[in-house]
């Protein structure tokens, strides 16, 4: 039922920031789960953060803890994913995906809706 759209991607220094949102068209957008998800070039999609639907609960992969936060305003539909510190190895596209479900934390595979992904590359 829900259809997902990222925005956000940009080129950016190394050390600079940005912000991806992922904006929900549908209903209950606070049952569903939300993850953030990354392809580079010749790599397998990897997960990097996913926030519970209420927003409680947050995981990150290692690779980004301590400089990306994830987050959501479900009164907008919209979840987000603030990327400090950026690094060369973070060019990928970017993807946000959902899940409907209770529980938190999502299997990677389990994710079953999925947007159109965002282009984030990092180069000096």
């Amino acid at each position: 039922q829900l259809q997902l759209l990222e925005s956000g991607g940009d080129v950016v220094q190394p050390g600079g920031s940005l912000r991806l949102a992922c904006t929900a068209s549908g209903s209950f957008f606070d049952y569903y789960a939300i993850g953030w998800f990354r392809q580079a070039p010749g790599k397998e999609r990897e997960e990097v953060s996913s926030i519970s639907g209420a927003g409680g609960s947050t995981h990150y992969a290692d690779s980004v803890k301590g400089r990306f936060t994830i987050s959501r305003d479900n009164a907008k539909n919209t979840a987000y994913l603030e990327m400090n510190d950026l690094r060369p190895e973070d060019t990928a596209v970017y993807y946000c995906a959902a899940k409907r479900t209770v529980w938190f934390p999502v299997r990677p595979a389990d994710f079953d809706l999925w947007g159109q992904g965002t282009q984030v590359t990092i180069s000096a």
